[in-house]
């Protein structure tokens, strides 16, 4: 059977899109990843999840990814946002899995595919974490080409989360186009 591993980066932060993406590994594949120190994305140095990331590449891995816009996310808010990518993410997928393993406690609305929503699932299943990794990886390189378009949130730093820069940022320079309006910061608004 074809399982497909979901996971997202970016529900928190402040600033930027939300990112899903679902892979498919195949054995090797898994095996191959796992040697390299695939685990969840958040426990990974930044040069890690780079390094993985670019072996998938090499090995050809199936993956799929779509970001949700801060616009989708202040309209739909950060949960709905996020389920739409990861549902863009899934169908986009070249081949049809026969499970999609989701990390988190909720199963992708409309999918029309056997799903398991299963919290920390990006510890424990080697498609979610790889899943985990892509999110981050494209989320990450998103954020630092934003900050050469904002450079006085310091975005290359912080990735849009709430950090004090950027909190102090925020206080004296206003929103930019990227921050989500429907999160709040205390002194910001």
């Amino acid at each position: 059977m074809i399982v497909a591993g979901v996971d997202e980066a970016g529900r928190g932060p402040l600033a930027g899109p939300v990112v899903a993406a679902a892979v498919i590994l195949d054995r090797g594949e898994a095996a191959r990843l796992l040697s390299m120190g695939l685990k969840d994305s958040k426990k990974l140095s930044a040069s890690s999840r780079e390094a993985i990331f670019k072996e998938m590449q090499r090995m050809g891995v199936t993956w799929r990814a779509q970001a949700a816009s801060p616009g989708r996310i202040d309209r739909d808010n950060i949960l709905q946002a996020t389920l739409w990518a990861m549902n863009r993410s899934v169908t986009m997928l070249p081949r049809e899995p026969g499970l999609v393993v989701v990390d988190g406690s909720a199963p992708i609305p409309g999918l029309g595919v056997p799903q398991r929503a299963l919290p920390g699932a990006d510890g424990m299943v080697p498609a979610v974490a790889a899943a985990s990794v892509v999110a981050k990886v494209l989320r990450d390189r998103v954020m630092c080409s934003m900050d050469s378009l904002f450079p006085c949130y310091g975005f290359r730093r912080h990735k849009g989360y709430a950090s004090r820069e950027h909190v102090e940022a925020l206080r004296r320079e206003g929103p930019s186009r990227i921050h989500r309006t429907s999160f709040q910061v205390r002194g910001w608004t």
